[in-house]
Order: C-alpha cells, then sequence, then structure tokens
C-alpha cells in the first residue's frame, strides 16, 4: 500500500513539475523566451496569410467593372416570371367574391406604380420604336447614368388599372402581366423584328407517348401592347447602376372567356429570331407556366 501511495505523490509530483518547473523556470516544457519566440512566429505568419488575402482581393476587385460585370455566364434564354404570382403561381379566385381577389389587385397596383405615365415623362425619354436604344462610352469616358425609354402604364390598355381598376377579375376576364428577366447587354431580335409573347394551354402527359392539352377551356386571349411584343427600343439593358430609371417592359395577357370552375394550366413562352427555344430542364427558360381557375361563386 505505502508503495503505491509513493508512485501516485511521484506521478502527480512529476505532472506538476511539467506544467510548471521552479527550477528552470519552465510552463509545460518551455522556458519564457521559447513561448515568446514560438508566438511571434505564428503572428507573423497568420499576419502574412491575412496581408496575402487582402492583396488578392484588392487586385481582383482592381479587375471588376461597378457598372457591367467582367464575366458573364448566363443562360441562352432569359426567364420569364407573371404578376401577380399567388402561391406557387397559382392564380385562383371566385368572382362573386371580392375578397379572394383583391389581393391580386392590390399585388398589380403596387407592381405598376413606376409605370404612372407622369412618372415615365417625368424620368424616361420617348423612344424610337423597333430599334436598339444603343448608348455605347466613348473610350474611358463612361456614358453614365445612361437614359431609358418610357414605358407607360397607359400601353397596357384593358389591363393598365385605369379603365378597369379591378384588372378584368370582377368580370371573370383576370390579366395577368408577364415579364422577361434583365440580362445585361441582351438583343433580344434582330432585323426589326420585337420578341413577342404567346400563351396558351398548357401540355401534360397522360400516358407514356400521349400527350394532352386543354385548348377549349383557356379561351380567347388578348394581348397587350398589341401582338404581345417587347419592343426592342428597351434593350440593351445596361445594369440597375448604370440605368438607374431603367423601367422593364411589360406584356398583359388578358382571359376574355376561361372556363369556370375547372383548372387551366396555362404556358406562356416568348418568341424571338434570336433567343434560343427553352429547355425542357428548365421550366422558366424562356417561358412561365401557371394554373388558372374561375370560380363563379
Amino acid at each position: 500500500m505505502s508503495g503505491t501511495k509513493e508512485e501516485d505523490c511521484k506521478g502527480s509530483g512529476e505532472w506538476r513539475e511539467f506544467f510548471w518547473n521552479p527550477r528552470t523556470h519552465e510552463l509545460l516544457g518551455r522556458t519564457a523566451s521559447s513561448w515568446g519566440l514560438i508566438l511571434l512566429f505564428y503572428l507573423l505568419f497568420y499576419l502574412f496569410l491575412a496581408g496575402m488575402f487582402v492583396l488578392t482581393m484588392y487586385i481582383m476587385l482592381l479587375t471588376l467593372d461597378d457598372y457591367k460585370p467582367t464575366w458573364q455566364d448566363r443562360l441562352e434564354t432569359p426567364g420569364m416570371m407573371i404578376r401577380p404570382k399567388g402561391d406557387q403561381l397559382e392564380i385562383s379566385f371566385s368572382v362573386s367574391e371580392s375578397e379572394s381577389w383583391n389581393g391580386f389587385i392590390q399585388n398589380l397596383d403596387r407592381f405598376l406604380t413606376p409605370y404612372e405615365d407622369s412618372y415615365q415623362v417625368q424620368t424616361n425619354d420617348n423612344c424610337s420604336p423597333d430599334q436598339y436604344f444603343i448608348q455605347e462610352d466613348s473610350g474611358e469616358v463612361r456614358n453614365n447614368p445612361k437614359r431609358s425609354c418610357q414605358f407607360n402604364r397607359t400601353m397596357l390598355e384593358e389591363c393598365s388599372g385605369i379603365s378597369d381598376r379591378f384588372f378584368g377579375y370582377s368580370s371573370g376576364q383576370p390579366c395577368v402581366l408577364i415579364k422577361l428577366n434583365r440580362v445585361i447587354g441582351m438583343l433580344p431580335g434582330k432585323d426589326g423584328q420585337s420578341p413577342h409573347v404567346t400563351c396558351g394551354a398548357k401540355r401534360y402527359r397522360v400516358e407514356e407517348d400521349e400527350w394532352r392539352e386543354d385548348g377549349d377551356r383557356i379561351g380567347p386571349l388578348a394581348y397587350y401592347p398589341p401582338n404581345g411584343t417587347f419592343n426592342l427600343m428597351y434593350y440593351p439593358y445596361y445594369g440597375k447602376k448604370a440605368q438607374v430609371n431603367y423601367t422593364q417592359p411589360l406584356v398583359a395577357v388578358k382571359f376574355l372567356n376561361a372556363s369556370l370552375n375547372t383548372d387551366i394550366d396555362v404556358e406562356c413562352k416568348i418568341n424571338s429570331n434570336t433567343l434560343a427555344e427553352g429547355s425542357e430542364r428548365d421550366k422558366f427558360a424562356g417561358r412561365v407556366s401557371f394554373r388558372l381557375r374561375i370560380n363563379d361563386t
């Protein structure tokens, strides 16, 4: 028993001596000068790493342009989106219940606020249609801020919310706004032909080799501006910082006689002589699909 106690005391003493040796003044086996040299080394080492990081970030930032991306990798065809979006791109309402479509009306009104004619006249130019509004820089001299073309709310006619402040929802003829996502430098048409939007019933698979669409449910459509075009004068887009007052062009689709009390799967797509047709892998490339349901009670 006494031998075991002596061994325990000896082991405890060795541990305490390793932590702090009063004879050699070593802490954890190192003297103060040794610890100082190690701390100095790691301090200089990490300062060097931090300096290298700051230098590389500074050099990278020198290659960036505040107004235009240095490298631009994008889809061949930009995406599309609708307003109002609803829940999961579904627009469902009852004609007789105003509370079911009030949210859609408020959403459209807020979205169209920057398109008011009075605001557009003050901030943007009245451009020549069917041709690009090119505003190149002059060598090293920036042509900023760049001007933008007017897109007036009244161009949406029956879907402007002016002649009909309910956008057709109170009469079962709803309007849906379509926009093409912004892409810097994109030229969506050539030979004076503007891209245009077409909407129809979405095809769906019923069997392995059989597809079907409910074209009879969607009824006739009206497009605003006429032919559902995104006029070339709104392109190219130069970026949010360079073109601060840019107003994105819109196309409104009005459903004139859609079937009631049934789901209608709608697909709208962009038609252009320069943009590639959207891929099946990306449901938003050059098109947008949504579900419309109009109940009469």
